[in-house]
């Protein structure tokens, strides 16, 4: 399990129509503020402050075809040759991490084969490298564009 603590990040908040909403400095619009899109963003900020991802190589909820379904990832980062370099599924806080999470994951990287995979509910993080034969658990982030 990763090991990682969010920082306080100078989030913008703003209440519409008495909803809250938080500003998603990658999307540039304000979003709804649910638990998991605060998972959410605190990861994109983690990752941008934190880790040095450049903020221009990471996707945010976009749209995937599996077979007949359209899907959403919640944050997909690409490498240098713009190629899916690590995949991240974000929960809730209250969503337990279990087998169900990595499949829903699992889903996706078969339309996103990414060199990582994370599932993270932002008390609990869960990373895993590609190898050949399978997945090895990771402790700790990966440098950005490292295979």
């Amino acid at each position: 399990m990763l090991q990682l603590v969010f920082d306080a990040y100078p989030f913008r908040h703003r209440e519409n129509s008495g909803k809250k909403e938080i500003f998603d400095s990658l999307r540039k619009k304000w979003v709804r503020l649910t638990p998991e899109e605060w998972v959410r963003q605190n990861w994109v900020q983690w990752m941008v402050q934190t880790m040095g991802y450049p903020p221009e190589m990471i996707g945010v909820e976009k749209q995937i075809q599996l077979g007949e379904l359209n899907k959403r990832f919640d944050l997909l980062v690409y490498n240098q040759r713009h190629q899916p370099w690590l995949l991240i599924e974000c929960k809730s806080m209250d969503v337990s991490l279990n087998k169900e999470v990595l499949d829903q994951l699992l889903r996706y990287h078969l339309e996103l084969p990414a060199h990582y995979l994370l599932i993270s509910n932002g008390t609990h993080s869960y990373l895993w490298k590609k190898e050949p034969g399978g997945l090895k658990e990771m402790d700790q982030m990966p440098a950005w564009g490292s295979d």
